[in-house]
């Protein structure tokens, strides 16, 4: 039984990833709030669903003309480098302030985005 809602909580992560919202932002509370994982295999079941996420989006972008690969290796580069920076600062805090620090950060998000619309 537990498949059929880890498959719906799939299934809402890539739409919403698929919308340009970014999947993990409803992925990860998912999974801490309804599953009980721990902060940390949240964000890595998120980071592993997104690798399979991207490689099918970059194809279906590079398909349609979407991507520009002039001076895409400084993107490349400096993401490698920060992403390893990130893991590495991750890796010492502890999951409790990391659950804070993501929930600090989804509700600036929030505050942000609800200001967009009303901007329009």
């Amino acid at each position: 039984m537990m498949i059929v809602w880890y498959l719906v909580a799939g299934f809402f992560s890539g739409v919403f990833g698929g919308l340009g919202m970014g999947g993990g932002t409803l992925l990860i509370p998912i999974l801490t709030i309804f599953f009980n994982f721990n902060q940390k295999l949240s964000q890595g079941i998120n980071l592993m669903s997104f690798l399979v996420m991207a490689l099918f989006s970059l194809f279906i972008h590079y398909k349609n003309g979407y991507i520009v690969t002039k001076k895409l290796h400084f993107i490349i580069i400096s993401g490698i480098i920060f992403s390893c920076v990130g893991s590495l600062i991750i890796s010492v805090i502890p999951s409790n302030v990391l659950k804070i620090i993501f929930g600090v950060f989804l509700c600036i998000l929030s505050v942000i985005e609800f200001i967009k619309v009303f901007k329009k």
